[in-house]
């Protein structure tokens, strides 16, 4: 039996094979401990490191010293909001954080625990494409406002934000701003000092690098807030992320990030190609499928489709031969908030997939999906005629 056609890189990709021969030597004849430095498997081991970290840093114009290495982009978001805030909520002080309603769980669920701890958080509303405006970030800033942290591209209707015009107006505030960039890093060229951001939260795994391995960005210089460790037990990663660094891990992540320095503009072409086509053949279906978030402002691997008209069995059940998503890999089958909160309600929700577009997707994969698209809805008419004669 043949393999689905792979559509949903937004949720995961596929290790690079250039990727997985730079860490097998890391898994075997260099398989030291990088904090060992007293002999030359730890050497071995650092150098790894030590390199992987200048090949994140040139990705996004940041630092060496200014990557971090974690487990991926969640542990990076909660480093974050947490070692932000929790200075202020330790000191008794009063803090106020800015985030919106359509973030990443991962940003979402750590807000709500600050709640818990008397951090009050204001959530923006994005519009129907699933932005924000400056100005909702200026309205909604306070006198204690410590942390703002806005998602660059969603997760599952892939719109971007405003994050270079809102990064500096938080630099002339001196507000902390934090980006969660997961699904844009690798998809789009990303300068940490041309978007202002104080921090960025990065994840292999949507790389084509390793699960279980990310980095945060942190600004070192005009250092706006403190960040305390989370987590305690070790020096590791300048006292902020105790723990044996991931070798294997952390070199595949620095071979991904060297691979993307070289293809991403090539790369981002022909992902925008195939955007473009999904977005023409739709135009076409316009009556029966929408098309949800911003068409001009989107990272160009993510097409995200309500089927307005459908029967959801009989979407599901034509839907066989792809391997897509309904919407972000994290949401557990209940209906996704981010569409709750452009407007679309569970029923219609529930009729909505999402295309993740990646390195190994071809244009016979984007034609054989909408072909298969085509018959469903051919399906679904037959099938509503036959339930109203």
């Amino acid at each position: 039996m043949s393999q689905p056609i792979y559509l949903d890189y937004n949720a995961t990709t596929p290790v690079d094979p250039r990727v997985l021969d730079a860490m097998l030597p890391y898994f075997k004849d260099k398989f030291g401990n990088a904090a060992s430095t007293s002999h030359s498997y730890g050497w071995d081991a650092e150098s790894g490191v030590n390199k992987a970290r200048k090949q994140v840093a040139h990705l996004i114009g940041a630092h060496p010293k200014e990557v971090l290495f974690t487990s991926g982009a969640t542990e990076s978001n909660n480093m974050v909001i947490q070692g932000v805030l929790l200075s202020y909520v330790k000191k008794n002080q009063k803090a106020h954080m800015i985030t919106t309603e359509i973030e990443h769980k991962a940003i979402l669920d750590t807000a709500k625990a600050m709640e818990d701890w008397g951090v009050e958080v204001t959530y923006i509303k994005p519009n129907k494409d699933g932005r924000i405006t400056a100005e909702q970030l200026i309205d909604a800033i306070q006198p204690h406002t410590k942390l703002v942290s806005l998602i660059f591209g969603n997760n599952e209707i892939g719109s971007l934000n405003p994050i270079q015009e809102i990064g500096h107006i938080l630099c002339e505030k001196g507000i902390p701003f934090h980006t969660d960039a997961a699904q844009v890093i690798g998809k789009m060229p990303v300068s940490v000092d041309e978007l202002k951001v104080d921090f960025l939260s990065g994840s292999a795994q949507k790389m084509y690098g390793p699960k279980g391995m990310g980095f945060l960005y942190r600004r070192t210089q005009d250092i706006k807030c403190e960040m305390k460790p989370i987590m305690h037990g070790g020096a590791q990663e300048w006292g902020l992320r105790p723990g044996t660094l991931n070798v294997p891990g952390i070199v595949g992540l620095g071979e991904a990030c060297e691979i993307f320095s070289e293809v991403l503009p090539d790369e981002e072409k022909k992902n925008r190609q195939l955007q473009t086509l999904i977005y023409e053949k739709i135009k076409d279906l316009d009556a029966e499928i929408q098309i949800n978030g911003s068409t001009e402002h989107r990272i160009p691997t993510n097409v995200s489709l309500t089927f307005k008209c459908l029967n959801a069995d009989i979407l599901s059940m034509g839907l066989g031969k792809l391997a897509l998503s309904s919407g972000s890999a994290c949401s557990m089958g209940e209906p996704s908030h981010v569409l709750r909160a452009i407007g679309l309600t569970p029923e219609k929700a529930r009729k909505t997939i999402r295309i993740g577009i990646g390195r190994f997707t071809t244009k016979e994969d984007i034609l054989t999906a909408l072909g298969l698209f085509e018959k469903i809805i051919e399906k679904n008419r037959k099938f509503s005629v036959k339930m109203n004669s």
